[in-house]
């Protein structure tokens, strides 16, 4: 990425990434505003188990972009700063957008249908599951469109300094979600299974859009 002597972060972000993290801030400094006034904003915009009564479909958007913790807000920042610049640059502002929401959606109904297979109808656990928030769902997404984009990108992890393929990093970190999202371990706060729902159907997304080129003759996707 480029800098002129004029520009900042923010002038050179495109427009959908920028905006995306905008509001991710915005929601978490709200949220500490209404606890001045007893308001817990994570329940109102966080995702409830579908048959829980504080449940609205409209969670199923709003939960990705609240956050309570300020380390979740800055990893997630962080990596759709990084991943979805990118991905924005490649594919255009519409199209990314498109992307992003399905796959953050898509990350919910895949968290509603692993919270359906553990508590099922049994209403004594419906408003006792916990409260899925976060935008992880989408920004796994973002690194499996990534990887698909440049698959043989070198990626570096913290204190490793050796680096890595981009798609052999998308498909190890998938593994890993899968085994820990396996292990059901109660003292796991993460939705890992959200985080494969986001890669999943942003994989969908991916393939439908290619066989739609194929169909048109297009060259809107490339993928290097």
């Amino acid at each position: 990425m480029n800098f002129n002597n004029n520009g900042s972060l923010m002038n050179v972000m495109p427009p959908v990434t920028k905006n995306i993290l905008l509001i991710n801030g915005i929601i978490w400094i709200a949220g500490f505003v209404f606890q001045r006034f007893g308001i817990n904003l994570s329940e109102i915009l966080g995702l409830h188990y579908a048959q829980a009564h504080a449940f609205n479909v409209y969670q199923l958007v709003t939960y990705m972009f609240t956050h309570e913790e300020f380390m979740h807000l800055f990893f997630n920042m962080f990596a759709l700063w990084m991943f979805g610049s990118t991905v924005e640059n490649a594919w255009g502002s519409k199209k990314f957008l498109i992307y992003y929401m399905v796959c953050g959606i898509g990350a919910g109904l895949t968290q509603e249908l692993v919270a359906w297979s553990l508590i099922g109808d049994n209403p004594l656990y419906h408003d006792l599951y916990p409260v899925t928030i976060g935008a992880s769902g989408a920004v796994f997404g973002l690194l499996l469109a990534f990887g698909m984009l440049y698959p043989n990108a070198p990626l570096y992890l913290m204190f490793i300094p050796i680096p890595i393929k981009a798609k052999y990093f998308v498909i190890g970190y998938g593994v890993i979600e899968l085994f820990f999202g396996m292990q059901n371990s109660q003292t796991d706060n993460v939705a890992h299974f959200a985080h494969l729902g986001g890669m999943l159907f942003g994989l969908l997304l991916i393939l439908y859009w290619r066989h739609g080129k194929k169909k048109g003759g297009g060259n809107i996707y490339r993928y290097k």
